[in-house]
């Protein structure tokens, strides 16, 4: 099994544990949703039916597979594709950058995960754990912009709020 593998099975299982079974919640803008797979995003998968491992083998080629996490410390891959997930991988992205320039890293703001924001991940002048406080702050604040924007989003307030602090 590759490293990249072994750290998506990690992330995927706090990826499941906050998005849980089939929903189909009217105000959920991604639409009929299991295992935190949208029909809005995943228009060919028959969303009712899908199981645990075929959620888990999308999350695997079409958002995990080649999009650069496993070049981040573990950690902070793991939380940016759980972000990824919830608010899409380019907002997740944005949000690290800014926990990058609050620990004093400067890097472009483009929800870009090329090779300057991985590198700056691994700068030794930060420890993982002050870029993964920072991560929580930011994703809390894109959360908050959210409702702020769009109000009918409320119910989702609690989880987001959880997700983001996790």
């Amino acid at each position: 099994m590759s490293a990249s593998r072994e750290m998506f099975d990690k992330a995927i299982q706090i990826v499941l544990a906050h998005e849980g079974g089939y929903v189909n919640n009217p105000a959920d803008h991604g639409g009929e949703t299991n295992f935190g797979i949208s029909s809005h995003h995943n228009p060919g998968v028959d969303i009712a039916n899908l199981t645990r491992e075929g959620a888990i083998e999308i999350y695997w080629d079409s958002y995990w597979d080649g999009r650069g996490y496993d070049l981040l410390p573990e950690a902070i891959a793991i939380k940016v594709f759980d972000l990824a997930v919830n608010m899409g991988a380019r907002q997740a992205v944005v949000c690290l950058q800014r926990a990058l320039r609050a620990c004093a890293i400067t890097v472009e703001i483009d929800g870009v995960l090329g090779p300057k924001t991985t590198a700056a991940c691994w700068n030794s002048r930060i420890p993982a754990v002050s870029l993964l406080v920072g991560l929580r702050s930011e994703a809390a604040g894109e959360y908050r912009l959210r409702l702020a924007r769009d109000s009918s989003q409320a119910v989702f307030a609690d989880g987001w709020m959880t997700r983001a602090y996790a």
